[in-house]
């Protein structure tokens, strides 16, 4: 396996985002403020609803890209880092959200391959994504 830059893959199934994925997030990060998991103040709040967190929607980059590769045969992808992170748009429980990915680069390293992945996350129904992202991984044969 060689030369993946310029792949892209995508998108992936849409995923609808629910009050108990956002409060299970909270949870799991202490992060339990209204405007994620107290749906009547967070009617009251900018976006009218609940919304989940960014950290949540650029985790779900991963769970996407797993989607999209995991049969690939590329081996095992281990976080390596995320940079560049945006949050252009939130993410209102009912959401549907997904996937698509560019491979910005790919090369070789003593362990496998270190791979750096133009993520974006899409907001179903919004101009303006989710998440912007590269996220970067060794992929471990």
């Amino acid at each position: 396996m060689s030369g993946l830059a310029g792949v892209e893959l995508g998108p992936s199934a849409w995923l609808t985002m629910t009050q108990d994925r956002i409060d299970a997030f909270a949870r799991s990060v202490d992060d339990e403020r209204s405007i994620h998991v107290t749906p009547e103040l967070a009617a009251a709040g900018p976006y009218g609803v609940a919304v989940a967190h960014g950290f949540l929607t650029v985790s779900l980059a991963v769970r996407f890209w797993d989607e999209l590769t995991r049969e690939r045969g590329w081996g095992t992808p281990v976080n390596y880092g995320v940079d560049r992170v945006r949050l252009p748009a939130a993410v209102p429980v009912g959401a549907r959200i997904r996937g698509r990915f560019r491979i910005a680069s790919d090369d070789p390293v003593a362990d496998g391959r270190h791979v750096v992945v133009a993520a974006t996350v899409e907001l179903e129904g919004s101009p303006r994504p989710a998440c912007v992202a590269s996220l970067i991984f060794r992929l471990v044969p």
